[in-house]
């Protein structure tokens, strides 16, 4: 029986004038400080380990090998298993027969390159709408799913602008767990919607938007003792460091540049920021890429705050004490206001990002940088992706928008080592039939008559 009061792993206060630990036989997700929980490892991992992970891709029919995200499990062993062994990982680990993570890697796309007006053999994009569910949901869902199985848990809960609902209903129904999703009613596309009805999930609409059926969500788990699933539970971090991971691998654990992500709930960029303290802290890199988080304008609470455009005064990490109350005074400016976030991008439609903690302190950590893209930009983006032959959904689209804008300012370089990750793939076809309708957006293909 596995002994999950090991000490391998702990789950930690991430507010230096707390820095409380947590064993992780429970599923607090929250210090009794208010701050957010990181999973800290007893044992630094040898940079030997490469060797292995290569090893591994010839998986040998062994799906933890196959998989993304597990191929790495020996970075994210908080279960504290024999990750050379079989049973003991097909026991305790949770995947979708390898599929997770197996398929996304950069791919050079020359069409989108000379749009961000960036060399061909320097621009990368990491398509994650390769996973199984559609999204990168699905790297942190595996972690999160294996820790609420390692407790026995009976329901898993998340709120979701669709692709965490998703995943979590997939991995739940594939794992024989009850999933409640808790959506904002007339706000999420519907293939999406379709597939939380399609494995099994019970949906729960909240009038309001993600931020109303995240509160929603976070309540009803507290009152039913139903496990979260959303990115503030440290364990679906996790399992998102392994996009980084997965960087690091196609480029020979030479670190690129930049990172460049669509900023939502800022999952993402924390998942990312912890990834690369700690490779940077164990000896793997030496050089550290910088972070660029792109917001949709119509939602652009990181970009407001970091970028001081409120009170003028720039939100920082502060050496892990950020001033919370300017993020309070600006969501209740915002409500005086009667400003709810809008954009066509859903995926990313969020005003208030449950890890804004956690993504100052990636920025700080990379000297990173926040920007925004219109609408009509990252439909521009995600256009141009698709004449690369690759899939994406408009939040993805944010991504060479951004690079765009950064190269224009000449933040980026052209020749720039850039890596841009492709968060999820199209899920509502009437974004893309309603852009190539108009024979006036820039990469428009309008039908014609015969």
């Amino acid at each position: 029986m596995l002994d999950i009061m090991a000490e391998h792993a702990v789950k930690k206060c991430i507010n230096p004038d707390c820095g409380k630990s947590y064993g992780i036989d429970n599923d607090t997700y929250r210090c009794t400080c208010g701050s957010l929980l990181d999973i800290q490892y007893s044992k630094k991992p040898s940079r030997d380990l490469i060797e292995r992970f290569y090893q591994r891709r010839n998986h040998g029919g062994n799906i933890y090998n196959e998989s993304g995200v597990w191929r790495f499990r020996d970075l994210i062993n908080f279960a504290g298993i024999d990750t050379e062994d079989f049973n003991e990982c097909a026991r305790t680990l949770v995947s979708l027969d390898g599929s997770e993570g197996r398929l996304s890697k950069p791919y050079n796309m020359s069409k989108a390159a000379d749009y961000a007006d960036m060399n061909h053999d320097s621009f990368f994009l990491q398509p994650e709408g390769y996973n199984p569910s559609g999204s990168f949901k699905d790297n942190g869902m595996s972690t999160a799913v294996t820790h609420a199985k390692m407790l026995k848990v009976k329901k898993i809960i998340c709120a979701s602008t669709g692709n965490t609902s998703a995943s979590a209903a997939m991995y739940a129904a594939n794992e024989d767990i009850q999933c409640d999703v808790y959506i904002p009613k007339g706000e999420i596309a519907p293939g999406k919607l379709g597939q939380a009805f399609q494995f099994g999930a019970q949906v729960i609409q909240v009038q309001g938007n993600f931020d109303d059926a995240l509160a929603t969500s976070l309540k009803n788990a507290k009152e039913t003792g139903g496990y979260t699933v959303n990115s503030v539970n440290p364990f679906r971090i996790e399992g998102q460091k392994t996009i980084v991971y997965r960087v690091m691998e196609q480029l020979n654990w030479n670190p690129p540049d930049w990172i460049v992500y669509p900023g939502g709930a800022l999952g993402n960029t924390s998942s990312c920021g912890k990834a690369l303290i700690e490779l940077y802290e164990w000896g793997w890199i030496k050089k550290v890429p910088r972070i660029a988080v792109v917001n949709a304008e119509g939602a652009n609470t990181l970009y407001e705050l970091y970028n001081g455009m409120f009170e003028g005064k720039k939100l920082s990490w502060n050496d892990g004490r950020p001033d919370l109350g300017m993020v309070d005074r600006y969501y209740a400016d915002l409500d005086k206001r009667g400003i709810r976030p809008k954009t066509h991008a859903t995926a990313i439609q969020i005003g208030r990002p449950a890890n804004i903690v956690k993504a100052l302190r990636a920025l700080h950590f990379t000297n990173g940088v926040v920007v925004q893209a219109t609408d009509k930009e990252m439909s521009d983006g995600m256009s141009i992706v698709g004449l690369n032959g690759f899939d994406c959904e408009m939040a993805s689209g944010a991504v060479p928008a951004g690079v765009r804008k950064l190269r224009k300012e000449g933040t980026i370089k052209k020749d720039d080592v850039v890596v841009g990750i492709l968060t999820g793939r199209q899920k509502d076809p009437s974004l893309a039939v309603e852009y190539h309708m108009h024979a006036d957006n820039m990469f428009a293909r309008p039908p014609t008559s015969h």
